[in-house]
């Protein structure tokens, strides 16, 4: 017999995303006592602690709880389906995770656009590199995500949004103007000094799967820097520090005001995948059917 009821998953997970006892009360019409009790008896069924509280502590998630909140989020949705199948793709909130590219130069337009269409919703967006896109995926802590790179196909399932040009970036100057109109690629600069990214980063991954395809040995590159901020690297490769391999979504602006160079790597041009990715377990909600299918089709549109 089950001893977990809905009553106690919706307490729950209202009172996740909001951080409150008190809104998720108001929420759902319940007592601020009632929400806490239901907590309490999810807690005591469950035999594990999900909310760390305290007078003085913001209230957070414990590890099994962000656990069971991604299962709970799934079997409350599932639910409301069943409850009303003929339900339209409006109203709710979409929580996305987006790694750097496609968080700030690809989904805000897009967003946009949707919203346009589907007014009666909220967006959760949360960002970082691909890995810890991931780790929020697995986490329940977002639905879908966005990124550049596709980590375990064996727990996610991914869908092509579109390709994304990396590029040799460097600083505007003569002489790289110079070796730029020479008709020199990335390839040819790797004796520069270089600015890479964190381990965790798609972009990191690909650009090294890239010198392993093309037997360019790492050891010969002079690495001055290793940095988890695009706009940081920017700047740096502005400032002469050194080159970076970065998505050109995320120099476009500054390439085109004439502050930085890009350098394609080969005479081929170098592309990486962005993904749209969700967990196998999960069931998207018609909204977030409805969300997949304008990215792509858009992106489609854009060619």
């Amino acid at each position: 017999m089950l001893k977990i009821n809905l009553k106690q998953l919706e307490a729950f997970t209202a009172t996740a995303e909001y951080g409150s006892f008190t809104r998720a009360a108001e929420e759902l019409y319940l007592t601020q006592s009632t929400v806490s009790a239901h907590i309490l008896a999810l807690e005591e069924t469950l035999g594990v602690q999900l909310i760390l509280r305290g007078a003085r502590r913001k209230l957070t998630l414990t590890e099994e709880g962000r656990r069971v909140y991604g299962a709970a989020r799934d079997i409350l949705d599932r639910c409301r389906l069943l409850q009303d199948p003929e339900s339209t793709a409006q109203g709710g909130e979409l929580s996305v995770g987006a790694s750097t590219a496609p968080a700030q130069y690809l989904l805000p337009g897009l967003l946009s656009g949707f919203f346009q269409r589907y007014g009666d919703s909220r967006f959760l967006l949360r960002r970082g590199d691909s890995a810890q896109v991931h780790s929020l995926l697995t986490q329940g802590e977002v639905r879908i995500g966005v990124v550049g790179g596709a980590l375990d196909r064996r727990m996610f399932t991914y869908q092509t949004l579109c390709d994304d040009r990396l590029v040799l970036v460097t600083a505007a100057t003569e002489r790289f103007r110079a070796l730029k109109a020479q008709g020199l690629y990335g390839r040819d600069l790797l004796d520069e000094p270089f600015i890479i990214r964190e381990e965790t980063s798609g972009t990191r991954r690909v650009t090294e799967e890239y010198w392993k395809k093309h037997g360019i040995s790492q050891d010969r590159m002079r690495v001055v820097a290793c940095m988890d901020n695009p706009e940081a690297i920017r700047r740096s490769v502005a400032e002469g520090m050194g080159v970076s391999v970065m998505s050109e979504l995320s120099v476009r602006e500054e390439a085109n005001a004439g502050k930085l160079l890009t350098f394609d790597l080969d005479e081929s041009g170098f592309f990486r995948r962005i993904y749209l990715v969700w967990r196998k377990d999960v069931s998207l909600t018609r909204m977030e059917q409805a969300f997949v299918t304008y990215l792509r089709s858009e992106l489609k549109k854009k060619g």
